[in-house]
């Protein structure tokens, strides 16, 4: 299997440093560009065209989002056939609604905080690598509570959460209203989304860990989805949950 190529735009040297080392070590991914601002960061990922762009937000000259604005304008003025858009993986510490939406309106495939661990982070780019959002649980509540302040009297709740993570692809929407979600499993969904345990969902709903086991089993077969963290994302994408 071939590597996943990554670059790094990233002001602090240590942290780069450390990053590079541990991905490569791992195996499976190969660094291949580095930047510490965003004015090089652009030019390389330009020039170097990596699957995977992992962008810190607070580069001194421009911040991440701004820089990821900007790469995925360019990248659809340019569009060459036969060749995969590089995706961007946002890694910060900021995990405010304004900031993390922002980063989402900008274009961001993905974002992690920087105290994902080692293992979080090579699932995210191998899910970002393959045409998915990966997202902190931390981060989907984050969007979750930004459209349940939207009123939903006007629509703009729905409206809220598609633009803020870029909506459902067409076929998700066609696979939900073939197989649709039962009362209980959305209920089970809801507490995915905000980050509940299989035991604390047990608890908040009265039933057996066991048959949420079932219920979880059943939702990731019918959203299409390898696990929770990409059922929460495809439930907040679709408007399923809120």
């Amino acid at each position: 299997m071939e590597a996943i190529r990554i670059t790094l735009i990233e002001d602090h040297d240590l942290t780069r440093v450390g990053m590079r080392t541990a991905l490569q070590q791992r195996g499976g991914f190969d660094v291949v560009g580095e930047a510490a601002n965003a004015t090089d960061g652009l030019k390389m990922l330009e020039s170097v065209k990596p699957d995977v762009a992992i962008v810190d937000i607070g580069l001194p000259d421009m911040d991440g989002i701004e820089l990821t604005r900007r790469f995925k304008k360019s990248q659809l003025e340019s569009e060459e056939t036969g060749s995969a858009p590089t995706k961007v993986l946002i890694l910060t510490l900021q995990d405010n609604e304004d900031v993390v939406l922002a980063a989402f309106a900008a274009g961001a495939d993905s974002y992690c905080m920087k105290d994902v661990s080692l293992d979080s982070l090579a699932e995210a780019l191998r899910v970002t690598n393959d045409g998915n959002s990966w997202i902190d649980p931390a981060i989907a509540r984050v969007v979750l509570h930004q459209a349940r302040q939207s009123n939903p009297e006007n629509g703009t709740a729905a409206e809220a959460k598609t633009v803020a993570i870029n909506a459902a692809a067409p076929e998700y929407n066609q696979i939900i209203e073939a197989y649709p979600l039962t009362e209980r499993e959305l209920e089970v969904l809801q507490l995915i989304v905000e980050g509940c345990s299989n035991a604390a969902i047990a608890e908040k709903l009265y039933i057996t860990v066991g048959t949420v086991k079932t219920h979880v089993r059943n939702i990731l077969n019918k959203l299409c989805a390898d696990d929770r963290t990409q059922a929460a994302v495809r439930a907040l994408r679709s408007g399923l949950v809120g």
